[in-house]
């Protein structure tokens, strides 16, 4: 378990060291949508407020559209390809890092810790359904 996550850091770092300095703010981005749906997913009662995200992508200074971008391959990757849009390589890639890293953390706080945890901080993102 430990080399799987010296191995996905290392992948990790390899990408983020090839991708642009305007990506990296991306990459973070990506993972905090990612995290925000997975929490919407995982955690009962939870919804996503996605408008909210478009706003912190706005704030981040990402361009147009990046949300649904990442949306579309988030949904993409994580049905098979049956929802969603195949996006760029590198977008792909940052999803696949985020979702493994997602996973890991998952596992290591277990789903109910990894729950508590991140309704704190995704507040902005995320809110009690109804």
């Amino acid at each position: 378990m430990r080399n799987g996550l010296r191995y996905t850091l290392t992948i990790a770092a390899l990408l983020a060291g090839a991708a642009s300095a305007s990506a990296e703010p991306r990459h973070i981005y990506t993972t905090m949508v990612l995290e925000a749906f997975a929490t919407k997913v995982e955690c009962q009662g939870i919804d996503v407020a996605y408008q909210d995200l478009v706003q912190k992508a706005q704030d981040m200074h990402l361009p147009d559209g990046t949300t649904e971008k990442v949306r579309n391959a988030i949904a993409y990757m994580h049905t098979g390809g049956k929802m969603g849009q195949k996006q760029d390589d590198a977008l792909m890639a940052e999803v696949a890092i985020a979702t493994q890293a997602i996973d890991m953390d998952q596992r290591r706080l277990g789903m109910s810790n990894w729950c508590e945890e991140h309704k704190k901080t995704l507040a902005g993102f995320i809110r009690p359904k109804g």
